[in-house]
């Protein structure tokens, strides 16, 4: 159980919400930036709202929806990317006590289809025609939707029954204060549909006490001595539950100064432009700026070998630093390392200023967290779900590499008797919308059941062995963890992602992808510059050196769990894709379709 009592926060946030603590954000700090954008006319500069600007438009959001009928307890659908507009929207709703859903751009019309329906969402509002064009093809079966607004409505005008969204700033400004003050605890702030990989998605009811409960522990969990201007890049989906958190909830009430980047592919560049002080990412985003940073060092062996050698001495002193035990000769060391090699790394990549670095959603190699770690920024690994509002472990001040953290303040952590982890504290949400039995199913006698496995070590710290229903068996009857043997595959310095594969199989092989970046640069040193991933993926020194990270890999596991045969793949997986959920989230069932063939191959004539 962490230190802090589930009742002491629940009495600090006792009949709070998130748009009562926007105001007072508001009336403590009025001009401080809260929203920027990227502006297309003029290079390297930004829109950029404050505190001020934001509840104003907030306000005349909140008016134009009230005129459209919007009343508490009704829906809103949102489907845009990350930029301004989302915040205002949401928060506008927030303050009707309407609940805003933001489902993922990449839905299709059936998943539109399914979601709002599921939701009731009488009201839309989408960024452009692509998305507004899927909600056209289903509209005649969702009944319930009464308005659909677009954001970038085009000169040519709309179809019938389509507005621009624009026309929701043309009815005056609500009075946010009262409005505020009339929302309540209960009220639900948002419903965050679940990814689906194991039937059809769920809508996951989020409370505002939750909302409130759950910025309180990260707070807690947090060493800045102010929250307010913390420069942070929303760039994941504001349909994810992570997302949400960082850059929307913990924003309108910490105030964080929030630069919203529409596109992944734009992050890099986002990154060097905004220096963000904390930043959420998927195992994925840390992993690509490991390999990038890798393999351009790569280019110059002389360099390379000098980073590597320093990297050894500086993994070691942070070792040192978690066990208490670093001296003043190493922590003099490790400064000067920093001074000569880590500190103009992380200038290059934009990382320099990052205070907190966070990774979550998927289990991190070991190795890529420890590197980021040893060069001087700190990047600690978090684990929750949609269904604890986000948050259950994280521990970024006493980080211990290989493990999610302790449980956060505010709650209790502890395994069931099959090693399952649960979970209490008032962040679990409130239930899955019109499906109590599956709600009964997840939340037995107060406590979330998380579906993975785990094991806690003597002080509280949690290590997540495996989902339990992605647990491989093999034929033989053993159960064997996916993703810790996913996660040290995407070690070998030419892989970016695999897929462990064995469900009842005699043995296990692994689908493993290069990682675009390093296979340029080996291709570079190795005199085969143009190639292509898809062209070094057949390659027989490509072959080799990949098997040799697997003969590697395989000594970390016991021989049942070791792979016994992989299949090279050149095409990276996408998120948002057959194999990939817009998390960069492996969906093995996309996986086992794909690459049929391919495992088939691999197990002919030995299964």
């Amino acid at each position: 159980m962490s230190s802090t009592s589930i009742h002491e926060i629940d009495a600090i946030v006792a009949g709070a919400t998130a748009p009562k603590c926007f105001v007072e954000l508001l009336d403590a700090n009025p001009e401080a930036p809260a929203l920027s954008s990227m502006r297309d006319d003029v290079p390297d500069s930004w829109n950029t709202w404050t505190v001020t600007q934001f509840a104003e438009r907030a306000a005349m959001a909140a008016a134009g929806l009230q005129s459209c009928g919007v009343h508490p307890g009704e829906r809103v659908l949102l489907m845009m990317r990350n930029r301004p507009d989302f915040h205002w929207f949401d928060l506008a709703t927030q303050l009707l006590r309407a609940t805003p859903v933001s489902i993922y751009n990449s839905s299709s019309a059936e998943e539109i289809e399914y979601l709002a329906g599921d939701a009731g969402a009488e009201i839309a509002i989408v960024e452009d025609v692509g998305f507004m064009d899927r909600i056209l093809q289903v509209r005649h079966n969702l009944p319930a939707l009464r308005h659909l607004f677009v954001i970038d409505a085009p000169a040519g005008g709309l179809p019938d029954g389509v507005r621009a969204a624009s026309e929701l700033f043309q009815h005056g400004t609500a009075d946010l204060r009262a409005l505020a003050a009339a929302t309540e605890p209960s009220d639900m702030a948002t419903l965050i549909y679940t990814s689906g990989t194991t039937g059809p998605p769920k809508g996951v009811m989020i409370s505002q006490h939750n909302v409130v409960y759950t910025i309180e522990q990260l707070r807690r969990c947090i060493d800045f001595d102010t929250f307010v201007g913390k420069r942070a890049v929303s760039y994941l989906p504001m349909a994810h539950i992570a997302e949400r958190m960082l850059s929307h909830y913990q924003a309108i009430i910490l105030g964080y100064d929030v630069y919203c980047c529409p596109d992944l592919s734009q992050l890099s560049s986002y990154l060097k432009a905004v220096r963000p002080e904390i930043l959420f990412g998927v195992p994925r985003v840390w992993e690509k700026i490991y390999n990038g940073v890798n393999g351009a060092l790569s280019l110059d062996p002389e360099n390379k070998a000098r980073f590597d050698d320093g990297l050894v001495t500086a993994l070691a002193i942070k070792e040192a630093e978690r066990r208490g035990t670093a001296t003043k000769e190493q922590l003099d060391t490790w400064a000067f390392l920093d001074a000569v090699a880590f500190a103009p790394v992380r200038a290059l990549v934009g990382l320099d200023a990052v205070q907190v670095g966070v990774t979550g959603a998927a289990p991190i190699p070991r190795p890529v967290l420890e590197w980021f770690n040893a060069i001087g920024i700190p990047l600690s690994e978090i684990y929750g779900m949609s269904e604890s509002s986000g948050p259950m472990t994280w521990s970024p001040n006493s980080n211990r590499p290989g493990t999610v953290g302790r449980s956060i303040p505010g709650s209790e952590l502890a395994l069931a008797p099959d090693g399952e982890v649960i979970f209490s504290g008032g962040n679990v949400f409130q239930g899955y919308l019109g499906q109590p039995d599956k709600t009964a199913e997840t939340v037995i006698n107060g406590w979330l059941h998380s579906g993975d496995i785990g094991k806690l070590d003597d002080e509280g710290y949690l290590t997540i062995i495996d989902r339990k229903k992605e647990l491989i068996i093999t034929s033989g009857g053993k159960n064997i963890s996916p993703a810790n043997l996913e996660a040290a595959l995407k070690g070998i310095a030419l892989i970016g992602q695999a897929a462990a594969i064995g469900d009842n199989r005699r043995f296990c092989s692994a689908i493993l992808v290069l990682d675009p970046e390093a296979a340029s640069v080996w291709a570079l040193v190795h005199g085969r510059a143009g190639a292509t991933p898809t062209e070094l993926a057949t390659d027989p020194t490509v072959l080799a050196e990949v098997q040799d990270g697997v003969d590697k890999v395989n000594q970390q596991f016991a021989k049942v769990e070791q792979i016994k045969k992989f299949t090279l793949i050149g095409q990276e997986w996408l998120p948002d894709s057959d194999v990939l959920t817009p998390t960069s989230k492996l969906k093995r069932r996309g996986v086992n379709a794909r690459y049929a063939v391919e495992i088939e191959a691999m197990y002919k004539g030995l299964d």
